[in-house]
């Protein structure tokens, strides 16, 4: 058997992982306008299934959005300012691209990590080690 072959038979044998990025399901934010603040409902809910900490995503929306906000007693987030739901949403994709996802293979099997008084991304699924900008 040559090469060839075997890199054939392996590829064969290899299951395929299509689709396998269902299992990290982001929920879509819930938000509602309450005078001039936005209510961002299941904050917290997407906060868990992201495995990241509620006010390290906070302070990423403020920055992101361009506004002040906190974390209220039911744990949802309040905006000050009116954002509609796509705007929020972009916001979420922008966290999960820089905090969560892992730039080299795309999974979601990553832990953020202070390491020398940087704040890396280290992926679980590959190994890579990534900085993050925050």
């Amino acid at each position: 058997m040559d090469y060839d072959d075997q890199l054939d038979r392996a590829l064969d044998e290899t299951p395929d992982i299509e689709g396998s990025g269902d299992r990290f399901d982001v929920p879509d934010p819930e938000v509602r306008q309450e005078g001039n603040a936005t209510v961002y409902e299941n904050f917290q809910d997407t906060t868990k299934r992201l495995g990241r900490d509620e006010d390290h995503v906070m302070k990423f929306f403020q920055s992101e959005l361009g506004t002040s906000g906190h974390i209220d007693e039911s744990g949802r987030a309040r905006l000050t300012g009116e954002f509609n739901q796509r705007r929020v949403q972009d916001a979420l994709d922008a966290y999960v691209e820089e905090f969560v996802r892992c730039s080299e293979c795309g999974l979601p099997d990553t832990k953020l990590e202070k390491q020398q008084g940087a704040l890396i991304l280290r992926c679980e699924a590959c190994g890579a080690i990534s900085s993050t900008s925050g």
